[in-house]
């Protein structure tokens, strides 16, 4: 679901027409782009020339009456979902168009913002699910990873089929109070085990309004391949809510963890899969899954989750450690390249948790960090940012926009900015054959989950462009999430060089096999990684047989 909601409204009454305007464009949670039609045919038109998301229907029009209103519209709009607009008169036919396939019926002496935002907004939630939670570009992509990595290794087909889909999902619709008490929302929630083969499951939970199965399990993938890789004792795993954080209170969000948490909790535990923060999420959010998590049992079981605060048994450098890991594999492939880095430039894409400690560790060796950027636009200064400056607008502001230095620029103007190294540390799909072909770095480094989709992954590699991929780059918070539970599970905590060292160590060691594989075999380092991870758990599943 994208950030914009094309809404079609079919009313004739200029009054409700302005109103219902008026009310979705004062929208809690969804931004929504408005047309009007004010006759069945003249609606019917305006979603030719562009579908709408949804439909906002009046049953009693001029050129059409009662539940053939419903049925005409629907039969050429189908499955875009109908919300019925009814006044107290038409109250029975509107009845009849919902049982008939309308998602809603409002009542337009009654209908308010909320109301009619809720209304779209679940209308829009049940089509979703309906379409298919399997459909996601992310799971397309870790398909067509997985499946090349499988046909040049040439793995078993038995194997195959067996890792293409999860061992084991989740999907919960989960109640949860507003801060006004009597106002309760439902969303959907997710869990996903892909492989329960190496050990426990390991992967975070994501809060964001495009969860969905099909990306959780991409996710869920990816981190499988990425613990194998690492020769971590876990399979992949991933969680997710599908909600907009940023519009929920902190008691809210407590309420809701704590409600989605308890859905989950069979799923979960020590020895069983153990989540830790990711999009949306933080070290807060993992405290209230382990306190309920514990509330359960009877008593504190601080591994049940990792990236925890500290004084709950968090490890330290746990909240650091996937962009400093970004960083310790770039001074890897440096040193490869022959590159002295304190004459480098680098772009960061993406300014949360990862690209915010990334920038700032390049920074510190000395790379020249000529922009930034989030959801709100970035900035770019060929001298370098001023990160003093920029983290002391951000903790003000909470985001990048109105920041005065440099240039303002879009996020797709700041992945074409000319720099040694580009670090995409936002989000999935990124970097596009639409273009890759216009990037003028040297070095790309992966600190989001697939941010490259397959055509640019080759157009980079035409151009000679090193990608350091997702599943070496950004595995420093898993291989930290490791080491935390370790330190639980003995009683006892790392120092912060400790922990550091020993980051550095295994990452150094899975760039080298890596890297000398892809030399081996002629390939890339990110198809290399994958051969890696894949024929690990391969050989897991092969020396365990079947059971029965």
């Amino acid at each position: 679901m994208s950030d914009r909601v094309e809404v079609l409204v079919i009313e004739d009454n200029p009054v409700h027409m302005r109103l219902i305007e008026s009310l979705l464009k004062r929208g809690l949670e969804l931004r929504f782009n408005v047309r009007i039609a004010d006759r069945v045919d003249q609606g019917l038109a305006l979603y030719e020339e562009k579908p709408a998301d949804v439909v906002l229907l009046d049953l009693m029009l001029p050129d059409s009456e009662g539940f053939d209103t419903f049925t005409r519209v629907k039969g050429r709009v189908d499955p875009t979902p109908i919300v019925i607009l009814t006044g107290l008169d038409d109250m029975q036919l509107a009845v009849r168009a919902v049982e008939s396939g309308a998602q809603d019926y409002l009542v337009k002496s009654q209908i308010n913002g909320e109301l009619l935002s809720r209304s779209v907004r679940y209308a829009l939630e049940r089509a979703r699910a309906r379409a298919g939670e399997w459909k996601s570009p992310m799971l397309r992509l870790a398909h067509q990873q997985f499946l090349k990595a499988a046909q040049l290794m040439g793995l078993d087909d038995n194997v195959r089929q067996r890792l293409l889909f999860p061992q084991r999902s989740q999907v919960v619709t989960l109640p949860f109070r507003r801060d006004e008490y009597e106002q309760v929302e439902t969303v959907f929630g997710y869990r996903v085990q892909h492989v329960l083969t190496m050990g426990p499951t390991k992967g975070g939970v994501r809060y964001h309004h495009d969860v969905n199965l099909g990306e959780v399990t991409a996710l869920a993938m990816w981190m499988t391949w990425k613990c194998a890789l690492m020769h971590l004792p876990f399979g992949g795993a991933k969680g997710g809510v599908r909600v907009r954080p940023e519009t929920l209170s902190p008691r809210e969000l407590q309420r809701l963890t704590r409600r989605y948490t308890s859905e989950i909790i069979d799923m979960i535990g020590p020895d069983k899969d153990i989540p830790a923060p990711d999009l949306g999420t933080n070290e807060r959010t993992m405290a209230w899954m382990m306190d309920t998590y514990s509330e359960q049992v009877g008593h504190a079981v601080p591994t049940v989750v990792t990236g925890k605060p500290v004084v709950l048994g968090g490890s330290r450098g746990r909240k650091e450690a996937t962009g400093r890991g970004v960083v310790f594999v770039i001074e890897e492939a440096a040193r490869d390249q022959g590159w002295r880095l304190d004459e480098k430039t680098a772009v960061v894409q993406g300014y949360g948790n990862v690209g915010s400690h990334a920038a700032r560790y390049l920074d510190e060796l000395g790379v020249t960090v000529v922009g930034v950027s989030d959801h709100t636009g970035g900035c770019f200064d060929p001298g370098g940012i001023d990160f003093e400056r920029l983290d002391r607008h951000v903790a003000e502001v909470g985001t990048l926009e109105g920041y005065a230095q440099g240039d303002r620029v879009s996020n797709a103007e700041l992945l074409e900015l000319k720099c040694d190294v580009l670090v995409p540390a936002a989000v999935e799909n990124q970097i596009t054959a639409a273009n890759a072909g216009r990037l003028q770095c040297k070095m790309v480094a992966e600190g989001a989950n697939g941010p490259t989709s397959t055509e640019a992954d080759e157009i980079l590699g035409e151009r000679g462009i090193l990608v350091l991929p997702d599943l070496l780059a950004n595995a420093g918070g898993v291989t930290v999430s490791y080491f935390e539970w370790v330190q639980g599970l003995q009683n006892t905590m790392w120092s912060m060089s400790e922990v550091n060292e020993r980051l550095r160590k295994l990452l150094t060691q899975a760039y080298r096999r890596v890297s000398a594989q892809a030399e081996d075999h002629k390939i890339d380092l990110r198809t290399a990684a994958l051969i890696a991870g894949v024929e690990r758990v391969s050989q897991a599943k092969l020396m365990r047989g079947l059971f029965p």
